[in-house]
């Protein structure tokens, strides 16, 4: 039997007031029939605070202790443990989990929406007011994520500094313990930060990337797809799609040639973007011209030029040096 079955069952003293947080419950659930309510009914500790203008789906289980706001709404199949918290204008999607001590949204203008099937840990804190100093009390600002993503505990991610702009998560992000994600950053898809990774604003991740313990990240770097990280780094500069760095101050260290195979990526492609790598990154004349006019001769190679794989990571590097980029890591 679950924890919180367990702290159901054990309310006989209070039945009556758990009584009425089931059917105030069940009339906010939408349900089209009286036979959708009893089937999916929501279980509802009586110690639990529900403003009663906070709308509920079906299903749910909200345990001893938690709160949830005026302007809440939560999806069908929700399940909080005890001591989690839902404020502000926050929408959470169906099967969420929020795990004890979990803080989701808070009260300041904006808005935090949360898609489906994702995972809030222990006392991490998701949608809370951004630690920007430019933020103007009274601004919204907004956070938005997306299905099927892990936050776990103690990690937090915070809502946008600027209400022209928000914090976006995308889907199946796996975001280890005591990790923060600051204000207007972009993340995209199936990243894997590991404990401790660390993204101060404005940071671009895009699909793929893969942290090691303990990275910092510099507000406005970008992280390209099918990155790797290594622990302990310090990120100040971009890294490019494909690319492996570590360091205090990181540096290129090659190709994430393991992440590439685990995507599905062919030996020809592979063996194409390390050709392209080599012209690029590892050229032996000291007198050779530098890095723009390396890649343009790459732009003209018969084969290379014609690999998608390549052409995207030229791109990448390209991108990096655009007005208000940060240039590429060193090499």
């Amino acid at each position: 039997m679950s924890f919180l079955a367990k702290s159901f069952k054990s309310c006989s003293s209070t039945r009556p007031l758990f009584l009425l947080h089931f059917v105030r419950a069940l009339s906010l659930a939408g349900a089209e029939t009286e036979t959708d309510v009893f089937l999916h009914p929501n279980l509802i500790h009586p110690t639990a605070l529900i403003h009663p203008d906070a709308i509920l789906g079906q299903g749910l289980s909200i345990g001893p202790f938690c709160t949830i706001g005026s302007y809440a709404k939560l999806g069908n199949f929700c399940k909080l443990y005890p001591g989690s918290h839902v404020f502000g204008d926050t929408q959470l999607g169906d099967n969420c989990i929020l795990m004890a001590g979990a803080v989701v949204g808070d009260e300041n203008p904006g808005r935090t929406i949360i898609g489906s099937s994702n995972f809030i840990g222990h006392h991490a804190v998701v949608g809370v007011k951004c630690q920007d100093l430019k933020y103007k009390a009274g601004d919204d600002c907004f956070l938005d994520i997306g299905d099927n993503n892990e936050i776990r505990e103690y990690s937090s991610v915070h809502r946008s500094s600027k209400s022209d702009d928000k914090t976006v998560i995308g889907n199946n992000n796996l975001i280890m313990g005591s990790c923060h994600v600051a204000h207007d950053c972009k993340v995209g898809d199936s990243n894997i930060f590991a404990n401790s990774t660390l993204l101060a604003g404005h940071v671009v991740v895009e699909d793929y990337v893969h942290t090691a313990g303990a990275t910092v990240v510099h507000q406005h770097c970008h992280l390209g797809s099918f990155s790797f990280i290594g622990g302990g780094s310090v990120i100040s500069q971009d890294v490019p799609r494909f690319m492996m760095v570590s360091g205090e101050r990181a540096k290129l260290r090659g190709l994430n040639c393991e992440g590439m195979r685990r995507r599905g990526y062919s030996v020809t492609e592979i063996t194409s973007l390390r050709a392209a790598y080599r012209k690029i990154f590892m050229v032996v004349d000291a007198e050779s011209e530098g890095i723009e006019a390396r890649i343009a001769e790459l732009e003209k190679h018969d084969e290379l030029a014609q690999v998608p794989i390549v052409r995207s990571m030229v791109q990448s590097i390209r991108d990096s040096f655009m007005t208000n980029r940060r240039g590429i890591c060193k090499f």
